[in-house]
């Protein structure tokens, strides 16, 4: 009976220092807690549950895109190859409209109405052209003046005529050039004294004007831009009237070719005359010249437009 008392204090004994050793805590305000020493456990990832054919056939069905039958049913999201059935539809689901030339030039014109816009707002034109030649050749960026039939700009051209010839000075100022003179307006030109919209010159004077090469760029006077030349008169009266423009970014030319005051048949004409002279640049065995064309004034939508029916020459012209 002694030995098991004596067993049982031993025991007690030693819980009680082993709850004092822990920092636990009893009710006595003696602290204790469970030991944070224990053994660390891994534990393996559970295999995932194979599916049975049921569970797969079932999952395969959710998948499937249900089908509707929507025969007469205006598609909202189309390709961009059906022409759209109503007045109001999103224009990225559809094939952007060309327009005939004079359709187009009309659409403008009541759009100007409609907007309550300037009536005398310029008309632009963009065009893409295909430059490849040959081989790997190339038509070489151009610039281009040409006479319009309907001309929209109220003043004349400033021409400045070079020559070293007093009689050829007076004839020039008296063709209506607006300067005309020799080597000695070098120096006003450089600095920006003095300047034209159209520089002309005689054969003689252009080994003197060289300094000017790159101040005036492609305004310096060449032969292949009928700039240089003798017949003075003409060449003042040409550039004097005369619509420059030219190929900006390797194949764009964006020029301005009316107001859209003008009537149609003269802004059809002025359209006419442009894209005639750009495409006398690139002989036509090698097929269209022009890729794309757009209309459009300041304040309304670019519409895209034919160009075969511009260029195409009436009967009776094709017959002469």
């Amino acid at each position: 009976m002694a030995a098991c008392i004596h067993t049982l204090l031993k025991v007690l004994t030693g819980c009680q220092r082993q709850l004092l050793s822990t920092g636990g805590s009893s009710h006595s305000g003696v602290s204790y807690a469970v030991s944070r020493n224990l053994p660390v456990r891994t534990f393996a990832a559970a295999k995932p549950k194979k599916k049975t054919k049921k569970e797969a056939e079932a999952e395969e069905v959710k998948k499937r895109r249900r089908v509707l039958d929507e025969t007469g049913r205006q598609q909202l999201y189309v390709k961009k190859t059906k022409v759209p059935v109503d007045d109001v539809y999103l224009v990225k689901y559809y094939p952007t409209p060309v327009y005939g030339a004079l359709e187009a030039i009309d659409l403008l014109k009541r759009f100007q109405v409609l907007d309550f816009t300037p009536h005398d707002q310029a008309v632009y034109i963009n065009l893409q052209l295909d430059m490849s030649l040959e081989k790997k050749k190339k038509v070489d960026q151009f610039v281009s003046t040409l006479q319009l039939p309907h001309p929209f700009k109220k003043d004349l051209n400033k021409v400045l005529v070079f020559t070293e010839d007093a009689n050829q000075v007076k004839l020039a100022l008296e063709s209506g050039a607006a300067i005309a003179g020799g080597a000695e307006l070098i120096k006003p030109l450089l600095h920006d004294e003095i300047s034209a919209d159209f520089y002309i010159a005689v054969p003689d004077i252009l080994p003197k004007l060289l300094l000017l090469k790159s101040k005036l760029k492609r305004s310096f006077p060449k032969s292949t831009r009928g700039t240089v030349g003798v017949d003075i008169p003409k060449m003042v009266e040409v550039f004097k009237t005369g619509y420059e423009y030219q190929v900006d970014h390797q194949c764009y030319i964006i020029t301005q070719i009316a107001t859209l005051d003008m009537p149609t048949d003269h802004i059809f004409a002025n359209l006419q005359a442009i894209l005639t002279d750009a495409c006398s640049h690139r002989p036509a065995e090698f097929g269209p010249f022009i890729q794309g064309a757009i209309i459009a004034s300041h304040t309304s939508e670019a519409l895209c437009f034919k160009t075969e029916d511009v260029l195409q020459q009436p009967e009776e012209e094709q017959q002469e």
